[in-house]
């Protein structure tokens, strides 16, 4: 099996977790048509500001039915927007004025969350962005919502990104003292997207070895992610919206890693988005990552109002139901060393091999390398024995090597979305 090397942050538990809920929460919530709405539609912060911000009140925000939701889904650890590219703070900043304290709904946010969900026993991080289209030193460029002002050069001019550095730094330090977090999911880094003669940022814009310095005085035991453009300095790697089909490697190595998803597709709450995933995406998507070494950061847009609407609460029980039977397969695994047999995946923790079946075959599954090596095998949603015994006039019909092992399989499939056997293996 693969072994990424040790991390500056605390990883142990979170790649014993696997499974996390990401939260994207803002005053896009009011468009409720993406969370980048205010770049694709060129709305002008001072135009967003009174449209949005002036009627932000999620009055029927409930943090701890949403801690429970995640953690009924088999959720281990939360991450939620603190601010994102639109600027808007969820906590009651000594920096700007642009939060949710000076909102309608006038009261912080972080605060409850975080209680909320450490109650329910889950690990807490935070996102920041790094972006911030609200902020009058933050310089105009490819995503800025004033990119294709005619003035927008000009405007640029009066424009300082060391003043704005200077706000990232101190408002991070702020969350890194104010609450006790396990992970800092920094967002995002882009030096090499110029847009009319506008520069992209990276890693000397934010002042990213000032910052990693400061987060590790603070919080040593933070996990921190790969999005400041500093090499060598985060703790997971972060493929976003891309399912991978290997172990991650940075520069030819095996790192700690984490894809983040959607349930549809869009991060913030859109109203009419229709693409959400099946049952069965979604829990392909978890698997899928497991088996090839990673976590799962799956998204979710709440309402205006603060609520979870009947799509999310729909997604997460397809989680929940199947994580109720199958955890064992999830938590405390990692990718194999054995191939997986047609239509599977596997996932490994220790001498359990969990078979993750998505393609029900007729009668049998063919396990190479696997002969001989089998004690028992089950199934996880009702405890069955599966059968590791042919009839010998089978086997020789089939032709097998001997350091392949056979499972005897119903000819129904089980009624469940994605059937898992576990193997104990021979110590």
């Amino acid at each position: 099996m693969l072994k990424p090397n040790s991390t500056s942050g605390d990883t142990t538990w979170f790649v014993h977790s696997r499974f996390g809920m990401f939260i994207h929460w803002g005053l896009y919530a009011l468009p409720s048509r993406h969370e980048w709405v205010q770049s694709y539609e060129r709305i002008a912060p001072s135009d967003y500001y009174e449209r949005y911000f002036t009627r932000f009140n999620p009055h029927k925000y409930d943090p701890h039915r949403w801690a429970l939701a995640a953690r009924q889904a088999g959720m281990k650890y939360v991450v939620l927007t603190s601010k994102h590219h639109e600027g808007f703070c969820l906590w009651d900043s000594n920096y700007t004025e642009y939060k949710v304290t000076k909102s309608p709904y006038k009261k912080d946010l972080l605060g409850t969350f975080i209680d909320a969900f450490r109650k329910e026993g889950l690990r807490v991080g935070l996102y920041y962005s790094l972006i911030d289209w609200h902020h009058p030193e933050f310089p105009i460029d490819i995503f800025h919502p004033l990119r294709d002002h005619p003035e927008a050069e000009k405007l640029n001019q009066s424009r300082n990104i060391k003043i704005y550095s200077e706000y990232i730094y101190n408002q991070i330090e702020e969350l890194l003292t104010q609450f006790d977090l396990d992970i800092l999911w920094c967002d995002f880094s882009y030096p090499d997207r110029e847009y009319k003669e506008f520069p992209g940022k990276g890693r000397a814009d934010w002042q990213s070895e000032k910052l990693v310095e400061m987060i590790r005085r603070i919080s040593p035991k933070i996990i921190l992610n790969n999005r400041l453009d500093l090499s060598g300095a985060a703790d997971i790697y972060t493929p976003e919206q891309v399912q991978p089909t290997e172990w991650v490697k940075v520069e030819g190595e095996p790192v700690v890693w984490e894809a983040c998803q959607t349930f549809s597709g869009s991060w913030g709450y859109h109203r009419d988005e229709e693409t959400w995933k099946s049952p069965g995406q979604l829990i392909r998507m978890l698997v899928n990552t497991v088996a090839c070494g990673g976590n799962l950061l799956v998204n979710v847009g709440p309402t205006s109002l603060g609520t979870f609407d009947s799509r999310t609460y729909d997604a997460l029980s397809v989680y929940q139901n199947w994580m109720e039977l199958h955890s064992e397969s999830i938590y405390g695994c990692t990718q194999s060393e054995f191939t997986a047999p047609q239509d599977c995946r596997l996932t490994q923790n220790g001498n359990k091999l969990y078979v993750h079946v998505y393609a029900w075959p007729f009668k049998f599954i063919h396990l190479e390398g696997l002969g001989g090596k089998i004690s028992y095998a089950r199934f996880l949603h009702d405890g069955s024995e599966v059968d590791i015994h042919m009839p010998r006039w089978e086997l020789k019909q089939l032709d097998l090597h001997t350091k392949t092992q056979i499972l005897s399989l119903p000819i129904k499939k089980p009624d469940v979305v994605v059937p898992v056997i576990e193997l104990t293996l021979k110590k």
